[in-house]
């Protein structure tokens, strides 16, 4: 393991765009031992590594930052790096593990019930039309002037969830509870599996045609990528909701958009997007019938708090030159 010199090490800490970190932790052993840098709006590319480039080590906010082998070779006092949670995809391992650099993580916290509570409110703000209720409030009206379509009724509607992980079989519990059945999907999923958890495996096009809710809750894979494409998406009720507080890779960002002005599904409430932050000009922004929260499924300060104290337990477990904790094998 690399060990710190005698030097004051710089630590830059990457995309704490809640600027959480510094409030839910102690901090004060690290700052008596190295110089702290907090990038919360990191640029990218060349702009970046200007501001990194004499890093010895980089703090990592789950996968907001890409750190390739390239970065990585541009990094030439780069001695260790910790992240937030404990799955990276944007990060190349293994070009650090051939330099010898340390990684290691932080623990999650509450972050799958924060996800699945972040799913229903998507869910519930869809389908009682929330956000434009309150925006009439804020205009001075009661009701719409013209007749429209009321909100709906969960009790005996079907659930349909892509995935029944630890998220998803969070998500089929609550969805029971209001008294809906739950169908559901996935590359492995078999009828035991399904009915452990209190829900029936049908193949997908049973649960995009038979679903009033689909909700997404898979990990992106070669088989899985664009997962919903225009042709499933219009196999989906004229009256479905669409959720997804997962990857955007699951579905065609540009097949979703489409689907949406057409009216198949009715609505999506979406806490992932394809690019984030999601660009001022993304089309999803002027459809009336998608909700959008700026990925906030693990945003909570439970969650927060559990990666806060966890960078600043490795940081300082580095700076002594010791093994930090949760180290990557």
């Amino acid at each position: 393991m690399n060990q710190p010199t005698s030097v004051r090490p710089k630590i830059c800490v990457l995309a704490d765009l809640e600027q959480a970190l510094p409030r839910l932790a102690d901090w004060s052993a690290i700052h008596a031992l190295a110089d702290v840098e907090f990038i919360n709006h990191p640029p990218a590319g060349e702009s970046l590594l200007a501001r990194v480039k004499d890093a010895d080590v980089l703090v990592l906010l789950r996968d907001r930052v890409p750190l390739n082998a390239a970065m990585i070779g541009a990094l030439p006092q780069l001695r260790y790096v910790v992240f937030t949670g404990t799955r990276n995809t944007t990060l190349d391992v293994a070009a650090l593990q051939a330099r010898g650099i340390p990684v290691s993580h932080t623990e999650w916290g509450p972050s799958k019930d924060s996800t699945c509570e972040m799913t229903w409110a998507l869910i519930l703000g869809a389908l009682r039309q929330m956000e434009q209720e309150t925006a009439r409030l804020r205009a001075g009206q009661w009701r719409p002037v013209e007749p429209l379509p009321l909100g709906g009724v969960l009790h005996g509607q079907t659930l349909g969830l892509i995935g029944l992980g630890e998220i998803g079989s969070r998500v089929a519990r609550v969805g029971q509870a209001f008294g809906m059945q739950v169908l559901t999907w996935s590359p492995n999923m078999t009828p035991e599996r399904a009915a452990a958890h209190g829900a029936q495996a049908v193949s997908l096009e049973t649960l995009l045609s038979q679903s009033k809710i689909v909700s997404l809750h898979l990990v992106p894979s070669p088989a899985t990528r664009g997962l919903l494409n225009a042709e499933r998406l219009a196999t989906m009720r004229d009256d479905a909701i669409l959720v997804n507080s997962s990857r955007s890779a699951l579905i065609n960002h540009q097949a979703l958009c489409a689907a949406l002005r057409r009216g198949r599904p009715a609505f999506a409430a979406l806490d992932v997007f394809d690019v984030e932050p999601l660009p001022a000009d993304d089309p999803l922004r002027t459809l009336p019938n998608a909700l959008l929260t700026p990925h906030l499924g693990f945003v909570t300060e439970p969650v927060f708090a559990r990666f806060a104290q966890g960078v600043v337990e490795g940081l300082h477990a580095w700076l002594r030159g010791d093994e930090p904790p949760r180290m990557l094998s």
